[in-house]
């Protein structure tokens, strides 16, 4: 029996045990259902200090107090989000189009899942899938194994405690690229989260695929907007996890008349900043290789990222400010930088503004998330007609907002789809519905007007 062979049945065997453990759980009610969707998250929770520690231990990226509050966050939110929410049965009827929606489950889930989120990615997938009454095989990245998989034993040791159906959530114990394959292709719904080349095969799966794209999020800043308000908020969202979540900012767009008042403040708040052509080249070359990421810088600290690039900073620094010389379209640093690293750049006009953001935008993450810092509807308006991002944040820190928060109305998530623009399937959050059939009772409305011609071409 050769590799291929041995890969399929490898496989075969995970789906046997999710579709039997998924057709005892179809059958359970809506109220055991939100159970143990809310043990999945409570889990997670409740032991948000240990899989922060094992997180960091593993893949060595990001850092323990900012996993601590993701872990927490994003089990709360999520659970907050789908707590109440009809996900079993009949959903509602439309009185006025007579249609009654039935939900019912997709059958088994396959979640590549990445190894900047190993913790919360698997967590939240499973809350999704589970909720529609879904089984779920995870496969998290080659960097990632042991706190994916220690998280996934954790749910299922409650999970187990409570009765549920066993292998309702299985991790894969072997990671190779054909058992990856294998798997997506066996699945009756793919979720790729990661780089490129795996949402890429999980669209080519066969299989319905929900992949996301990559992140490159541009923050703007309004003329004359408080820059004590929005310059903190930036540098949170830049250096959250050392930089490696997909929704924080990138870069930093501001008006030219209240530029040097915006550096004045990031200088005040603990950023060192990089104006000499000579540091400039060190800092690209620390952050990226071959135009790709820099594997050695992502995720680290501001300190790390300076030594690799040989450039002396304070201790205390809490966010590395680079001038760039021109958009992601002529400089790299305009593009996704895995590192507390911002980009600073000046317009004379939002219209300038906008167009520094698309260029950046057209290097790395196009149909992601955008920034804008304002108080103008107008301008608010005009920035979201211009701009092929899927979520707009006004006002808030993207790194903790663009991926769903109790403070706006996007739905809570790790999985941020992007649209054509970003080569998915979805631009909006992923969530349960997504992971949801619907079967729709049409009723004869005997009632209803029929135009005439008129009506229809008069």
């Amino acid at each position: 029996m050769n590799d291929s062979e041995m890969s399929r049945m490898y496989i075969e065997g995970y789906m046997e045990r999710a579709r039997a453990a998924q057709r005892e759980f179809e059958l359970m009610s809506q109220e055991e259902v939100d159970r143990a969707v809310a043990t999945i998250g409570k889990v997670v929770y409740d032991n948000a200090e240990y899989l922060a520690e094992i997180a960091v231990a593993e893949t060595k990226m990001g850092n323990v107090p900012d996993k601590i509050a993701k872990n927490r966050q994003k089990a709360g939110m999520v659970w907050a989000f789908l707590k109440g929410k009809k996900s079993r049965g009949i959903l509602d009827t439309d009185e006025k189009t007579g249609i009654t929606r039935i939900a019912k489950p997709m059958g088994v889930a396959a979640a590549v899942t990445p190894c900047t989120n190993p913790i919360v990615t698997p967590m939240s997938n499973a809350m999704f899938a589970l909720k529609c009454g879904n089984a779920i095989v995870i496969t998290p990245h080659h960097s990632s194994v042991k706190c994916s998989t220690e998280t996934v034993d954790m749910i299922n040791a409650e999970l187990r405690r409570l009765g549920y159906p066993e292998h309702l959530i299985q991790v894969l114990d072997q990671h190779s690229r054909e058992n990856t394959k294998n798997l997506m292709a066996s699945a009756d719904v793919v979720i790729a989260t990661g780089g490129a080349g795996i949402v890429k095969a999980a669209y080519s799966s066969g299989r319905p695929a929900l992949g996301v794209g990559a992140g490159n999020v541009q923050c703007i800043i309004d003329r004359g907007y408080d820059m004590k308000t929005a310059v903190p908020k930036v540098i949170a969202g830049r250096t959250f996890d050392n930089g490696i979540i997909c929704s924080g900012e990138q870069s930093v767009i501001c008006h030219e008349d209240d530029y040097d008042d915006m550096i004045a403040e990031f200088e005040a708040e603990g950023a060192y900043i990089v104006r000499k052509k000579d540091e400039l080249e060190a800092m690209r070359g620390a952050l990226f290789m071959d135009g790709k990421a820099n594997r050695h810088s992502v995720g680290q600290s501001c300190d790390k990222v300076a030594q690799l690039a040989g450039i002396s900073i304070p201790e205390d620094t809490k966010v590395i400010v680079v001038e760039v010389e021109g958009s992601g379209l002529t400089d790299p640093l305009g593009g996704e930088k895995m590192a507390p690293v911002l980009a600073a750049y000046r317009y004379a006009d939002l219209e300038e503004g906008v167009r520094i953001a698309a260029e950046n935008l057209e290097k790395d993450g196009k149909g992601h998330s955008a920034v804008f810092h304002s108080d103008s509807e107008e301008n608010i308006a005009y920035v979201g007609n211009s701009l092929c991002v899927s979520r707009f944040v006004i006002n808030q820190t993207a790194a903790s907002s663009a991926g769903g928060s109790y403070y706006n109305g996007l739905a809570p998530t790790n999985t941020l789809g992007c649209g054509s623009w970003g080569n998915n399937s979805i631009s909006e959050n992923l969530t349960y519905t997504h992971l949801m059939n619907v079967s729709r009772i049409a009723r004869y409305m005997p009632d209803n007007h029929v135009p005439t011609y008129e009506e229809l071409w008069g």
